[in-house]
């Protein structure tokens, strides 16, 4: 059984998504749920769930050994990044080399980097008049958003689209692919 945390800063709905996809997997299982707010919603999808959480602390993550230890310790082998805000300290790169997965809501190389995340990213690509926008998932390395490129999906950026209305298309895309190419590379 591959053991996998999800990490997420926000309301948790990639989060549920991947939780629910793997529920009654028979090779891999969500163990854990990874947060930095105390008050986001994706704590209140793993209690829903059954699934322990770790709150980090800041200093702890960046300054310390980024909780590998513990992760270690939870036999955590594969980790998911789901709407997380903060940038992986080397620490954890280094502990699970290819073994930790972003999902952005662009098609990268552009419109990533520090910064470019949710509504911001789907302000930038409306305001440089794109026709399309979509996903990216790929694995994590020591740059933001950077490392190889696993899978993209596309969408169209219609004409009257809001930051809104392209994020709600983008969602989707997420909540269709996200899962399925995480049951593939740790499978």
């Amino acid at each position: 059984m591959t053991s996998i945390a999800i990490f997420a800063s926000g309301a948790g709905s990639n989060a549920r998504k991947i939780i629910e996809h793997f529920s009654h997997h028979p090779k891999v299982r969500v163990d854990l749920i990874v947060c930095n707010k105390p008050n986001a919603g994706v704590l209140n999808i793993a209690d829903e769930h059954g699934i322990p959480t770790l709150l980090l602390d800041k200093e702890q993550f960046f300054r310390g050994n980024a909780y590998v230890d513990e992760f270690k310790v939870d036999d955590i082998e594969f980790i998911v990044l789901a709407g997380f805000l903060w940038k992986i300290p080397d620490a954890l790169i280094h502990a699970y080399p290819e073994k930790i997965v972003n999902i952005h809501p662009a098609l990268l190389p552009k419109y990533g980097g520090k910064g470019m995340y949710g509504n911001f990213v789907h302000e930038a690509v409306i305001a440089n008049k794109e026709t399309e926008s979509g996903i990216t998932i790929h694995l994590v390395d020591e740059v933001y958003d950077h490392g190889k490129i696993i899978f993209q999906a596309k969408c169209e950026v219609k004409k009257d689209d809001t930051p809104e209305s392209l994020a709600q298309r983008i969602h989707e895309l997420e909540h269709k692919h996200y899962a399925k190419v995480i049951e593939q590379l740790v499978s």
